[in-house]
């Protein structure tokens, strides 16, 4: 079992995007089936084409982007869920003038990103 701050997480650059960073609030260590990890895209912010090995479930937190899923584009914001299979490409690009932040959740396995070009 583990307590801690949000404020007190690591931050870490999120390299292959711009103005992203996350935070691994449940890892490996702690959780044995799943991750809780917490992305940042600042305004003006991007996460490229994509794909990854896991699924991914997301509630934002804050913010908007325009969020790529497959051949799908949608507008998210406070409060949407997303649902992202694994394997599947998709982007992110923030809207406005605050961050886009949400909560990610993924399986505890090895998860591969692949740049879609």
């Amino acid at each position: 079992m583990s307590v801690k701050k949000l404020d007190e997480v690591k931050k870490e650059e999120v390299k292959a995007a711009t103005k992203t960073s996350r935070q691994v609030l449940i890892g490996p260590s702690e959780g044995p089936n799943f991750a809780m990890r917490k992305f940042t895209i600042e305004p003006g912010g991007s996460m490229p084409m994509h794909t990854n090995t896991v699924e991914h479930e997301q509630l934002v937190l804050g913010g908007k982007a325009i969020v790529v899923i497959g051949d799908k584009t949608f507008e998210a914001k406070k409060n949407d869920v997303v649902f992202i299979p694994a394997k599947t490409p998709h982007s992110y690009q923030t809207i406005g003038n605050e961050p886009f932040e949400f909560l990610c959740v993924v399986p505890n396995k090895e998860d591969v990103m692949e740049i879609v070009k």
